[in-house]
């Protein structure tokens, strides 16, 4: 998966901080261990290692935060049967989980895990990042649309508050 931090970015779309880098690096081991099917310790010693803040094929990765890297790894994988009807709930009935790509359920999951776990993030941070990083992967597609939508209903649900943009 390529970086998206090093591609083209939108107008509009903040270089990632330290948490916001950790958050993309989490995205991107989430995909991994979806697709490729390694386990947690694996992926987060791999990217560890070799990935945050690391030259990849003439690519620096951003430094990141390793501590926030874990906890959202660690987090989404403990935290995954909840998690997922969670997303589900708050996704449209033509657009059920199983029909979301890997990297778009990777956003979600990790997104999902923040809004429910880390009460110290404020929602609208914690949703405009992801909605950030889905423009990275996307563009100015539907997916950062649809973040924004299911992280705002996600944000009602679990805290009682929503990024209050985009409401009707």
């Amino acid at each position: 998966m390529a970086d998206p931090d090093h591609a083209g970015k939108p107008a509009g779309v903040r270089p990632a901080n330290k948490r916001g880098a950790a958050r993309l690096a989490a995205v991107q081991a989430l995909y991994q261990m979806d697709v490729a099917g390694t386990g947690l310790l694996e992926t987060t010693a791999e990217y560890e290692a070799f990935r945050l803040g690391r030259e990849i094929d003439g690519q620096t990765y951003r430094e990141a935060d390793a501590q926030w890297f874990r906890a959202i790894l660690a987090g989404v994988v403990e935290n995954q049967k909840i998690i997922d009807p969670i997303i589900r709930q708050s996704l449209t009935e033509d657009w059920p989980l199983s029909r979301l790509d890997s990297t778009l359920r990777a956003i979600l999951r990790a997104g999902v895990y923040e809004l429910m776990k880390r009460k110290d993030v404020p929602v609208p941070v914690a949703v405009s990042e992801y909605v950030d990083i889905a423009k990275a992967f996307y563009g100015e597609e539907e997916e950062p649309k649809l973040v924004n939508a299911v992280l705002d209903r996600v944000a009602r649900r679990v805290r009682g508050e929503g990024r209050g943009r985009d409401r009707r």
